[in-house]
C-alpha cells in the first residue's frame, strides 16, 4: 500500500514486481488496486500496460492524495478512477459504474506507510500522537475503545488479533491507567506490564497496537468479505494477488484458496475427509512468495510480507456474501 516513483513520495511497494508478475498484465486489462494506498501497486500496473485501475481505499486522506501521487495524464485519458471505500465492496461499486468482470486485483493488507509515519494518525509507537488509528477517520477511536471497553475485552482484542501471551496482565493495566490518550503512553503502559527491558529484540508495544487497530478497522472480516469480493469480480482467467503482513491474515488468505480450488483437510479412520460439493473457483494458487535480501535491506518494513496469488476458474462465484 506505499508507493515508489510517486512525486516525492517516499514509500516503498512491497514485492512489487513480484505482484505485477502474479497479475500477469497485459495491454488493455481492466485492473483493481483493492488498497490504493500511496500508488505504488497502480503505478507499476499503468506502466505494465493495464488499460485502466481502478484504485480503491477507505482512507479518505488517500483518496485526496492520490492525484498528487499518481502523474496526471492517467486521469486526462481516463486510465485510472480512484474511489473512496473498502475493497470489499468492489463488486457493487464496479456494477455501479457499469464496469463487468475485471481482469487481475491486487491486495496489500494491513496499514500503509503513509499511514504509520504520521504521528497524528496514531497507528505507531514511533512518534507520539493521538491513539486514533481509524483507517475511514470514521468511527471509535482508539482511545475511545481502551477507555471504555471493560478488562476482559480488551484481553480479548490482544489475544486475538494481536497473538499477546501476557493479554490478561496488559489490558489490567491498561484500565488501571485510565485515561489513555496518547500513543506513547499507552506504549509505556504496555512495555512496563510485559516487563520489556531495553534492548529486547522486539518490543512488546508492537503486538498490542496491532491488535487494537485490526479490532477498530475490522481488519479481519474486511479481508474474508474482500476475498469473496474479488472472486465476484473477476473474469474466468483473471488473477488475484494478495500481500500480508503477519500470520492472521495470512492464514486466511491461505485458507481461501484452499477452500476456493478443491482442497480440504485430509481425513482419517477417525474423521472422513470434508466434501465440498461446490466446483472449484481458483486453480494454479502459487506457493507464498517473500521478499528478497535485496529487497529487505531497502525497505526493512517487508520483512513479514508474503503474496499469494491464484487464477480464477469459470465456475460460478460462492453464493454467501458476508457483510
Amino acid at each position: 500500500m506505499t508507493s515508489a516513483g510517486a512525486k516525492q513520495a517516499p514509500h516503498v511497494p512491497v514485492l512489487v514486481s513480484e505482484v505485477i508478475d502474479a497479475l500477469a498484465v497485459h495491454q488493455g486489462d481492466t485492473l483493481v488496486d483493492g488498497t490504493f494506498g500511496a500508488g505504488g501497486y497502480t503505478q507499476a500496473m499503468l506502466a505494465a500496460g493495464a488499460g485502466r485501475v481502478i484504485g480503491f481505499d477507505r482512507d479518505p486522506e488517500a483518496i485526496e492524495a492520490g492525484r498528487s501521487l499518481v502523474p496526471d495524464r492517467y486521469f486526462k485519458e481516463g486510465r485510472l478512477t480512484l474511489v473512496e471505500e473498502r475493497f470489499s465492496q468492489m463488486d457493487r461499486v464496479l456494477a455501479e459504474r457499469g464496469i463487468g468482470k475485471v481482469d487481475a486485483i491486487a491486495l496489500d493488507i494491513g496499514v500503509s506507510s503513509m499511514q504509520l509515519d504520521r504521528p497524528e494518525r496514531g497507528f505507531s509507537f514511533q512518534g507520539d500522537g493521538p491513539l486514533d488509528m481509524r483507517m475511514s477517520k470514521s468511527g471509535l477511536t482508539a482511545a475511545e475503545f481502551l477507555n471504555s471497553a471493560d478488562e476482559a475485552e480488551i484481553a480479548r482484542v490482544l489475544r486475538d488479533y494481536g497473538e499477546e501471551p501476557r493479554a490478561r496482565a496488559i489490558a489490567r493495566a491498561i484500565v488501571a491507567a485510565r485515561p489513555v490518550e496518547r500513543t506513547a503512553e499507552l506504549a509505556a503502559i504496555v512495555r512496563r506490564a510485559a516487563g520489556f527491558r531495553p534492548g529486547q529484540k522486539s518490543d512488546p508495544a508492537t503486538r498490542t497496537f496491532q491488535a487494537i487497530r485490526i479490532h477498530l478497522n475490522s481488519e479481519l472480516d474486511e479481508l474474508e468479505q474482500g476475498l469473496a469480493a474479488a472472486e465476484r469480480s473477476l473474469r474466468p482467467g483473471g488473477r488475484l494477488a494478495v500481500v500480508t503482513f503477519h500470520s492472521l491474515e495470512d492464514r486466511i488468505v491461505k485458507r481461501f484458496f484452499r477452500e476456493r480450488s478443491g482442497g480440504t483437510p485430509a481425513g482419517s479412520r477417525h474423521r472422513p475427509a470434508l466434501v465440498d460439493p461446490a466446483e472449484p473457483t481458483f486453480e494454479r494458487v502459487a506457493r507464498a512468495v517473500s521478499p528478497t535480501e535485496r529487497e529487505l535491506a531497502a525497505n526493512p518494513r517487508a520483512r513479514s510480507a508474503r503474496l499469494r496469488s491464484a487464477v480464477r476458474t469459470n465456475a460460478p462465484a460462492r453464493k454467501e456474501r458476508l457483510q
